[in-house]
């Protein structure tokens, strides 16, 4: 397997000297209970956002874990006191937590978009929480919450939920999102504020199941493609989860996404990155990210030796000699 080189620190230096890993993808210690991950490398240490927990202390806040090296983790509590007020105005209910927060950079600015809504229903929304000094130390510290960047509700053949957002070269921003339905959409952001460049700005379809399991978007670009990372199936049930990864690819990143065989991701194309293997089930809840050590891979599992927890993994993003992501075997 061809692999960009990886040098995260002294421990995993077997990535920088050999170029690949040894033993498959690295073994993550300590507090590595995570669902629907967003990692970020911020000065050479890593910090993970993850979906809230429902009712307790935290009231459904976004958790945060750091990591020196990527490898090690430790919980560094939640970012504010829960849900945002305004979620209950814009969709008439309380949302018990809020779902998959995804970080990203701009200048110097750093956006945590993140989603609420509850199981079975598409009356949902994507909102925007900002810092301009995320600190490893501190990470839960200096948020501002920016209110709704958009919303769906049941007229609609789409869900608000899954953010993520991709900033190109040429000065453009955009955020994808969606969950079952009619699937992936696209629209494109003012870079600056965060929010829709326009509130008729056109939205773009990237990928469908026609109603099935299809979610948990990012988009990774390399070496001038763009590649379209989703879960197909369904989480959050433990061992009997049946996440799996998907990938497609396009020359724009706005689409059209086509499978390494040539799929269409509009009609239920996908090329399997990796599904259901031994203690590793339901993989999904991914995103693809940039570091200084070369491509990465975060996402969550249900651990099949530990009641079905789930669990993150963060493993280096490898690409075949003809352009398409890989993993190294699992621990």
């Amino acid at each position: 397997m061809v692999l960009a080189r990886i040098a995260l620190a002294a421990t995993l230096a077997v990535f920088a000297t050999t170029g690949l890993a040894a033993d498959g993808q690295p073994t993550l210690t300590g507090d590595t209970r995570i669902h629907d991950p967003s990692v970020i490398e911020v000065d050479g240490r890593f910090v993970a956002f993850q979906t809230g927990q429902e009712g307790g202390v935290f009231r459904g806040a976004i958790r945060v874990k750091t990591s020196p090296d990527g490898i090690a983790w430790t919980d560094a509590g939640s970012i504010g006191k829960g849900v945002p007020k305004w979620q209950r105005k814009e969709l008439g209910y309380q949302s018990l937590n809020i779902w998959a927060p995804s970080v990203s950079r701009h200048g110097d600015t750093w956006n945590l978009y993140y989603s609420v809504s509850s199981f079975g229903i598409n009356t949902s929304a994507i909102g925007l929480m900002t810092s301009t000094a995320l600190d490893p130390d501190k990470p839960g510290e200096g948020w501002v919450d920016r209110g709704l960047v958009l919303k769906s509700n049941g007229k609609d053949n789409w869900n608000a939920i899954d953010p993520w957002r991709i900033d190109l070269g040429d000065g453009r921003a955009f955020l994808a999102y969606g969950s079952f339905w009619d699937g992936i959409k696209m629209r494109e952001l003012d870079p600056a504020t965060g929010k829709l460049i326009a509130e008729d700005t056109p939205t773009f379809d990237l990928a469908s199941r026609r109603g099935a399991g299809i979610e948990a978007t990012s988009i990774i670009e390399h070496e001038g493609r763009f590649y379209l990372f989703v879960a197909f199936d369904q989480c959050c049930k433990g061992v009997d989860s049946t996440y799996n990864m998907r990938v497609g690819r396009a020359d724009a990143v706005t689409g059209p996404y086509l499978d390494r065989d040539g799929t269409p991701m509009l009609t239920g194309g996908g090329t399997l990155l990796q599904g259901s293997t031994g203690r590793f089930i339901g993989p999904g809840g991914q995103e693809a990210i940039h570091t200084t050590g070369g491509d990465m891979l975060a996402y969550h599992y249900y651990d099949g030796d530990d009641l079905g927890v789930s669990k993150l993994q963060l493993s280096p993003l490898g690409w075949t000699p003809d352009g398409w992501p890989e993993l190294d075997p699992l621990p």
